[in-house]
């Protein structure tokens, strides 16, 4: 299916800016990114967008901002994030910032893009911005301590930072880990694990990141769990809505998660992968195992008074 024919119901403009993109792999240091930056991607990154929106019920950020004037939005990706909050904070400075130049060119004009690795030393002057979003960065950072104390410096005090991530699990309701037709998701997400950490760049960190921003110096911190089923298997509609999304954010997203790590650290052939994939789809599909993945939204305060526009 084209994702020319994605439901009209997808309430951000940008969903059908993204539908004309044509994304590049560029401009990414060999072997740092595990995913490749190409048009795979960044189809699924409209269904991941999607999710968050089902999730926190049409919002954007969960933070308590009062007028943001500047906003920085680091990993941006394509930009689908940066753009819905530069049309909803028409006032904001916007900047998203990503490893290569992929982004959407019809932004509107309070969007900027700039190509940086946030895992290198901020360039941004101290107390440059407001408010700063993360999204989706599991394996990625060597150190989010570091990660935060660099957003810490870069934050006006009394500004927020926001974190959004995914669990690196998938956990059942009924199968237990012997059960043979789950055995694909745990052999899946227990390879990109320990890939992650032969990297020094780990996909299991979900539940520390609350702890990492304490240490980096933030207070206030809001920790919050929510469920992504994975199938159509829930009774409750909102939840069985945010289940036939994520289906289709697996099927689009296995490949562009573990076929470089896989072939290039374990050793495995395309074939291989693909085999794997496969039969982890069949999971997928599978209402008798009612699977689901945990996502966290967390955000923190600087310590200080409100932040104070630009």
């Amino acid at each position: 299916m084209s994702w020319i024919s994605l439901p009209l119901l997808l309430p951000w403009r940008s969903v059908n800016l993204f539908i004309v993109i044509k994304l590049k792999q560029k401009g990414i240091r060999d072997g740092q990114y595990y995913q490749p930056n190409d048009e795979t991607v960044g189809n699924a990154e409209v269904v991941q967008h999607h999710l968050w929106l089902l999730t926190l019920d049409d919002k954007l950020y969960t933070a308590p901002l009062q007028d943001p004037q500047r906003v920085l939005d680091v990993g941006t990706g394509t930009g689908l994030w940066a753009i819905d909050f530069a049309d909803l904070h028409p006032s904001a400075e916007v900047i998203g910032t990503d490893l290569s130049p992929i982004q959407i060119s019809s932004a509107p004009p309070n969007v900027t893009f700039e190509i940086d690795d946030c895992t290198d030393e901020w360039t941004y002057p101290a107390e440059s911005f407001d408010y700063i979003h993360v999204r989706g960065l599991a394996g990625c950072a060597t150190s989010w301590i570091n990660f935060y104390q660099q957003a810490l410096k870069a934050l006006k005090p009394g500004g927020y930072i926001e974190h959004m991530e995914y669990d690196a699990k998938v956990f059942s309701f009924t199968s237990g880990p012997t059960d043979p037709e789950n055995h694909g998701f745990d052999t899946l997400m227990d390879n990109l694990i320990d890939c992650g950490k032969k990297h020094g760049r780990r996909f299991d960190i979900a539940n520390e990141l609350a702890s990492n921003m304490q240490a980096a110096g933030f207070v206030d911190i809001i920790d919050k769990a929510h469920v992504w089923p994975i199938g159509l298997w829930p009774k409750n509609a909102r939840l069985k809505n945010i289940g036939r999304w994520n289906v289709r954010n697996w099927e689009d997203s296995m490949e562009s998660w573990c076929l470089a790590l896989f072939t290039r650290d374990l050793g495995w052939t395309y074939e291989e992968v693909q085999q794997h994939i496969r039969q982890v789809k069949a999971a997928v599909h599978n209402r008798r195992l009612r699977n689901y993945q945990e996502v966290r939204v967390i955000y923190a305060k600087k310590p200080g008074g409100n932040p104070k526009p630009s």
